[in-house]
């Protein structure tokens, strides 16, 4: 059955067709989330917030738009974290809540080609500025982590699960958790430091 199929039978009251459409969507939810990094915060917040924005899509969706349903509710689901995001960034937690996204994670080694947004509600000419904030944070994060904690970070940003990512860097899944804690702590005190 596909999707938009689906949504109908959800409108007719399908509880079952709503159940479907979130399962299917789960690991798209969590593989959107990840590409955001709140310093302070947790995956499973910002995946909340992610499903928040497919019940949204499910609610908005017309068959009558051109788009797919996916597309739609990619663009809901990143909608609703940009905007709890940035709702989090009040002026007193600022630098407790600055977000990330770490989008397209290159496979090179080097963060030339990071492509990174910050979330913070901020205007035209502030936006200008984050242009130079890039290269501090990119030049930040090469400087804060330890070789294996930045292949760790990188492989967890990309969606890898930590038994894909022990496999992949022959680690102990417990080694895994205790890196990415001590890359949260690492980042969150480094922005700490580097509020006005």
């Amino acid at each position: 059955m596909t999707d938009e199929e689906l949504i109908e039978k959800i409108r007719n009251g399908d509880e079952l067709a709503e159940n479907e459409i979130f399962l299917r969507y789960k690991d798209l939810v969590v593989k959107i989330s990840r590409s955001f990094f709140i310093v302070g915060g947790d995956l499973e917040d910002i995946v909340q917030e992610g499903m928040i924005g497919l019940y949204k899509a499910i609610k908005g969706y017309s068959q009558n738009k051109e788009s797919s349903f996916k597309t739609f509710a990619v663009l809901c689901i990143k909608h609703q974290i940009q905007t709890a995001i940035k709702k989090a960034n009040t002026k007193k937690n600022l630098p407790l809540s600055s977000a990330v996204s770490f989008q397209d994670f290159e496979t090179n080694d080097d963060l030339t080609y990071l492509p990174v947004e910050l979330v913070l509600n901020i205007t035209p000419a502030e936006k200008a500025i984050d242009k130079e904030n890039y290269n501090t944070l990119k030049n930040l994060i090469k400087s804060s982590l330890s070789e294996k904690e930045f292949k760790v970070l990188k492989l967890y940003l990309q969606g890898y699960s930590y038994k894909e990512i022990s496999v992949r860097l022959d680690l102990t899944s417990k080694s895994i958790d205790n890196c990415l804690t001590r890359i949260k702590t690492k980042l969150k005190s480094k922005l700490k430091e580097q509020a006005p």
